[in-house]
């Protein structure tokens, strides 16, 4: 039996019996300890139970915090509040690891959250076909472990290997070999009625069909994506082939040569000398890598059979000594004991070849401590802008962040991740210490870096919680956002799913 405060305040601030009815109903379906409420403030305000958020946004007020185990459990939540009574909004979350961007937070107050880390089933997979069926809870971590010694391997990201497959690629998060969201080949989705629906490509007993995503007619996988139309409880991962041998080629460049030198790396990139994704470090993010200092830092993978590697990390470190454009050119970091950056070059390649290393070693080194500490401890913010790979567009984002730095004394680490020949997904970073001025004129440098990127046409394509409003302010066409609200009225009349950062 649960029990329940005396009162729940509900979304207009008043005692809503139906949403303690409901959130009693709750703890009927999940188990009464797997049902957390808020406690309250001495003047009646509610209090949110998801503790701190590295970035230090404000936490939003949420009516109570439910923790599943199964995507039936999950059907049977949405269900209880389907039909809207409550008032209150279901906001979910897979394993919280959104560092940067809100971590577990609400994008608005008044939710229900339902916390889905505890569906965390591999629940089928094809190493043959190149595909997985895995939970919301399932981290990088479990499935590439699970993928060991095998023919294929996940397109792992350089986060914590514990943070989740599904809920990363939901939000367009960024592998080592390309963006997570072209890995998603099916989702399960619970929809605001209550109903489970499966879209896009789904394993059938019967018959082995091919991994392909898009079906016929129009294709729902992207309607989930950056989406508040539903509660995914699994998704089809594809797998991607291990490469036989793989290299990771390191080079070094001044700050002076950022234009020429990422112009060069955009032609190796055009002509397919690299594979996956190619990073590029500023001066400030490459320090986590072994960087030296006031150089950039560029890594870039080749792989395929033994031969074709060593014939491509003999172009590339050709091609890079030619230009004359590096300071340090190396590919045999990972293999010499004695290299000053071995240990970090081992990690690097084990990543890119699907290893996410469970240790954390590389994430706690970028960040000062274990990710379970993050949000309690560190400080840190994420922008996230596409940039045009030409060597003047970067050169131009990099004079951005040097303006910013020059407004608010905030020093951004970026690292530029080439996802193909033509566009850059620029990863910045803001650090500072918990409290104090630090923290504010970093919350002060993004605003600005919102702002002068936008005016550049650099528009980020993942938004944080304090500034879901740039979704409409950066919409190219309003009538696709009012198309999409009206898709929205049509699915979700009663609003039960909480609106997100892309609403």
């Amino acid at each position: 039996m649960t029990v329940l405060p005396e009162s729940v305040t509900g979304p207009h601030g008043s005692t809503d019996a139906a949403l303690r009815a409901v959130l009693a109903d709750a703890a009927r379906v999940v188990g009464a300890d797997r049902v957390t409420h808020p406690g309250e403030e001495p003047d009646g305000a509610p209090v949110t139970p998801l503790g701190p958020n590295v970035s230090l946004y404000r936490s939003r007020t949420v009516h109570g915090v439910v923790r599943p185990q199964s995507a039936d459990e999950v059907r049977r939540l949405v269900a209880l509040f389907a039909d809207g009574s409550t008032g209150a909004r279901l906001h979910a979350f897979s394993t919280g690891g959104n560092w940067g961007l809100g971590s577990r937070e609400p994008a608005a107050d008044g939710a229900v959250v339902l916390d889905l880390s505890g569906l965390d089933q591999i629940r089928d997979i094809d190493v043959a076909q190149g595909w997985a069926v895995v939970e919301p809870g399932v981290t990088q971590a479990r499935l590439a472990t699970l993928l060991a010694g095998t023919e294929r391997m996940l397109n792992v990201t350089v986060s914590s290997a514990h943070t989740s497959v599904v809920g990363n690629a939901l939000d367009r998060g960024v592998g080592l070999r390309h963006q997570r969201v072209d890995d998603l080949m099916g989702l399960e989705v619970v929809l605001p009625d209550g109903e489970t629906v499966r879209v896009g490509w789904w394993p059938e007993a019967a018959r082995p069909t091919p991994v392909y995503p898009h079906g016929l007619g129009p294709s729902l996988v992207q309607l989930f994506v950056q989406s508040d139309l539903g509660v995914v409880t699994a998704a089809t991962v594809r797998l991607l082939p291990r490469p036989e041998a793989l290299r990771v080629v390191r080079l070094n460049f001044a700050p002076r040569d950022v234009e020429a030198a990422t112009a060069e790396i955009r032609r190796w990139v055009a002509q397919g000398l690299a594979r996956g994704v190619v990073k590029i470090y500023n001066e400030a993010a490459a320090a986590a890598y072994g960087g030296p200092a006031g150089q950039y830092l560029v890594h870039v993978c080749v792989d395929g059979t033994r031969e074709s590697v060593a014939a491509l990390t003999g172009v590339v470190t050709a091609e890079a000594e030619r230009s004359g454009l590096f300071s340090a050119v190396s590919a045999t970091d990972a293999e010499d004991p004695e290299a000053d950056n071995h240990d970090v070059a081992v990690r690097v390649e084990r990543a890119y070849a699907g290893d996410p290393d469970p240790s954390d070693a590389l994430f706690e080194a970028k960040m000062g401590r274990p990710a379970v500490r993050l949000d309690e401890e560190g400080g840190f913010l994420f922008f996230l802008p596409l940039v045009p790979f030409t060597g003047a567009a970067l050169a131009r984002a990099d004079a951005l962040l040097e303006q910013v730095r020059v407004e608010t004394g905030v020093r951004c680490g970026a690292t530029l991740n080439a996802l193909g020949a033509d566009v850059v997904d620029c990863v910045v970073t803001m650090k500072f210490p918990r409290g104090g001025e630090e923290a504010d004129n970093a919350h002060l440098a993004l605003d600005r870096l919102y702002e002068l990127f936008a005016t550049e046409g650099f528009i980020p394509y993942r938004l944080d919680i304090e500034h879901t409003d740039w979704a409409d302010r950066l919409a190219p066409d309003p009538g696709a956002r009012a198309f999409a609200r009206r898709l929205k009225d049509a699915v979700d009349p009663h609003r039960v799913i909480a609106p997100g950062r892309y609403a």
